[in-house]
């Protein structure tokens, strides 16, 4: 059990029977008491609720751990992980990993979420390297702004990026929200 004092982004709790991740925690003070406004991220269905909390109140801590795994393959539903100690794969569906997908390539290793065996999601690292697949040519002299132009990666995201990258260069996104961090060299 964890007592509001405690709560922070990224735990895991269980709410009325449900497993939730906390993705924002706000302290709000009130003429009567103090209260925690919290973010919570459904582990199953990846839709975000908000509640209030008043202080002092507990929550059952969900136990998760996480599995170092390798991305194999998907086959249109399902994405398969292998883990690399004992080659035991098993498969997440493609909703539950949700805008995840767009920064997993074949042969990534990321930590994979699980509750018991059931895997609930993937932790990916702060940034990926990415190659262009498909942007259009610079114009030239429109740099005076940092001017930038929309590329296609091959995973099919697709960013904004400065106008001097072209198909074929290897960039760092981030996977938070999708953008071009630098050209990375490979």
């Amino acid at each position: 059990m964890i007592t509001t004092s405690q709560f922070k982004r990224g735990s895991t709790v269980e709410v009325d029977g449900t497993l939730y991740k906390m993705e924002e925690v706000n302290h709000v003070k009130t003429k009567k008491s103090a209260v925690y406004r919290v973010k919570l991220r459904d582990l199953r269905g990846g839709h975000i609720i908000e509640r209030t909390f008043n202080a002092g109140d507990r929550l059952a801590t969900a136990r998760v751990e996480t599995r170092k795994m390798q991305y194999l393959y998907d086959d249109g539903a399902n994405y398969t992980f292998m883990n690399s100690e004992t080659y035991d794969q098993i498969e997440i569906p493609i909703a539950i990993l949700g805008d995840d997908i767009k920064y997993l390539k074949e042969g990534d290793e990321v930590q994979v979420v699980l509750y018991g065996e059931e895997a609930l999601g993937v932790e990916l690292s702060s940034a990926v390297v990415l190659q262009v697949t498909e942007s259009d040519p610079g114009v030239k002299g429109d740099t005076a702004q940092g001017a930038t132009k929309p590329a296609t990666l091959e995973t099919g995201l697709v960013t904004q990026v400065p106008l001097f990258v072209g198909p074929g260069d290897f960039i760092k996104v981030s996977t938070d929200d999708g953008r071009y961090l630098e050209r990375a060299k490979i």
